[in-house]
């Protein structure tokens, strides 16, 4: 399946920008499971200062502001041809070991809410199933946009919210597997919806390693795992890890963003 991306992000401020620095990771790498046929990146406001691969391997952008500058855009625009419908990414690493998503963050610490929704990963067990049953599961303990959460909202203060979006259903499945000694990340991408074309926002989901698997995708949010229609752009601990742009800036201005983005095959 080819999937047409469109995705700008712009960032404009109420006084003129000092300084700033940006990590951008919107830029998809080809694997077994897509084929990126064509990708641009283009930067107002900023320029790219550096490109680099992190410790995840996600490729990332340093963008700096231009000094005095009021608004910085992002845009990707591209063709990604996707490959794989059975969820299983596999047997892919990279230069980070598995018992290092085993470990917590602040943002995936579990509490008393994710530590029993743990319970449903059995010890001897089959780990496929009890992982499906804990995405059913946290989906009913926190329904989709049923709390309001934000970009620094923790696992379990969603869970406890009782509602959430993709970032906050991939960070409780994440927490929850790993409390039952299952390495898991976040996975951060795009998701062409059957309904429409346009969307507020990028996706995101997790996956769990499987002995005998490899990584396993899990998307909470929608209760599949992913298919066709998904183009992963980054991985990580957390949705800070693999998060589209993160960054700083100095001064005091009030910052407001607007998202566009458009998916179609």
């Amino acid at each position: 399946m080819k999937l047409e991306i469109s995705h700008t992000t712009k960032y404009t401020y109420d006084a003129p920008v000092s300084y700033g620095l940006q990590q951008v990771r919107l830029t998809p790498m080809s694997t077994k499971h897509q084929t990126v046929l064509d990708w641009n990146v283009s930067i107002s406001g900023g320029v790219q200062e550096l490109e680099f691969q992190d410790q995840y391997q996600n490729q990332t952008l340093l963008v700096q502001a231009n000094a005095g500058t009021m608004e910085v855009s992002v845009q990707v625009s591209g063709v990604v041809e996707t490959h794989s419908s059975d969820g299983i990414f596999g047997k892919v690493y990279g230069k980070a070991p598995l018992w290092h998503f085993c470990q917590t963050t602040p943002r995936t610490t579990p509490g008393r809410g994710i530590r029993k929704l743990a319970k449903h990963i059995k010890a001897k067990g089959d780990t496929l199933s009890d992982l499906h049953v804990l995405s059913q599961e946290i989906l009913a303990a926190a329904p989709y946009g049923e709390a309001n959460t934000f970009a620094g909202t923790s696992a379990e203060e969603a869970l406890k919210a009782g509602g959430g979006v993709c970032q906050d259903h991939a960070q409780i499945f994440v927490a929850a597997a790993r409390v039952a000694g299952i390495p898991a990340r976040y996975v951060s991408g795009y998701l062409m919806m059957d309904d429409r074309i346009d969307q507020d926002a990028s996706h995101a989901w997790a996956e769990a390693h499987i002995e005998g698997l490899g990584w396993v995708g899990f998307d909470v949010s929608n209760g599949i795992s992913p298919d066709e229609r998904y183009v992963r752009i980054a991985t990580g601990l957390d949705s800070r890890d693999a998060a589209p742009i993160t960054g700083i800036r100095r001064g005091a201005m009030d910052e407001t963003m607007i998202v566009s983005l458009q998916i179609q095959q």
